[in-house]
């Protein structure tokens, strides 16, 4: 695997599940790491499930709130990797209704694209590279959460078009569309026995991705082994999508 020594790295949406898995694994090949959560602190994570912030760098961001955004990132001069891994679902049919999707389509699409606004500048000065992170729902219908569907089809949208327009910004930009992987996003399935042995049938590889899983997918596309890779999303699924 590459190492990222001498390397800055910032992971918003880092502070447990997916994000937290990939901060980490950049972490431990020599990254220097922040990492952008909800909570007003670290402690604030201590005993949550898929959370683990030492040797990274905390801070509080609320990414639907532009002027917060604005304000983290105009110290940021250089970033050699963004990876924009936050996200939301609202369930029991609630993106239906305008605050529902409204809500989800904020978290998940419009703050991804203010960070990586804010962010171009210090990221072209080090010909940085940008992982959006989506999700299979990208490629299909959740019947029940329209704004998720909708949100991650527009990431993976905006990923080959940043990809193309940043391109002669020296900036690379791909994405990375994971499977089932247990996270607070996904306990409506995995801690439903019925439902999680339903899920399992449909996977060729017959288990739940980790988040160590996805973080091997994104050190690549940040490593030089990625280096003619513009615009792309790697779906890491198991092969739940071949079916």
């Amino acid at each position: 695997m590459p190492e990222f020594e001498d390397k800055s790295v910032l992971v918003v949406g880092g502070s447990s599940g997916i994000g937290n898995g990939i901060a980490q694994a950049f972490k431990a090949r020599g990254a220097e790491v922040a990492v952008w959560g909800t909570r007003p602190s670290a402690s604030d994570y201590k005993g949550v499930e898929g959370s683990d912030l030492s040797g990274v760098t905390y801070h509080s961001v609320d990414v639907v709130n532009r002027e917060a955004v604005d304000e983290v990132t105009k110290s940021i001069k250089a970033l050699d990797v963004l990876v924009l891994c936050q996200g939301t679902v609202r369930y029991n049919r609630e993106e239906f209704e305008r605050e529902g999707w409204d809500v989800v389509m904020d978290v998940n699409i419009n703050s991804v694209m203010d960070v990586a606004r804010a962010l171009k500048p210090a990221l072209a000065e080090r010909h940085g590279s940008v992982i959006i992170v989506s999700s299979v729902a990208g490629f299909n219908a959740t019947i029940g959460t329209p704004a998720y569907a909708a949100s991650k089809h527009a990431a993976v949208g905006l990923t080959k078009t940043l990809g193309a327009a940043w391109a002669r910004d020296g900036i690379r930009v791909n994405g990375l569309a994971p499977g089932l992987v247990e996270t607070k996003l996904t306990h409506v399935t995995t801690k439903n026995e019925k439902r999680l042995t339903g899920a399992l049938r449909s996977i060729p590889q017959g288990r739940m991705g980790t988040p160590q899983d996805m973080a091997g997918v994104v050190l690549f596309l940040a490593s030089p082994m990625a280096s003619y890779v513009t615009g792309q999303t790697i779906i890491a699924d198991g092969g739940l999508s071949l079916q």
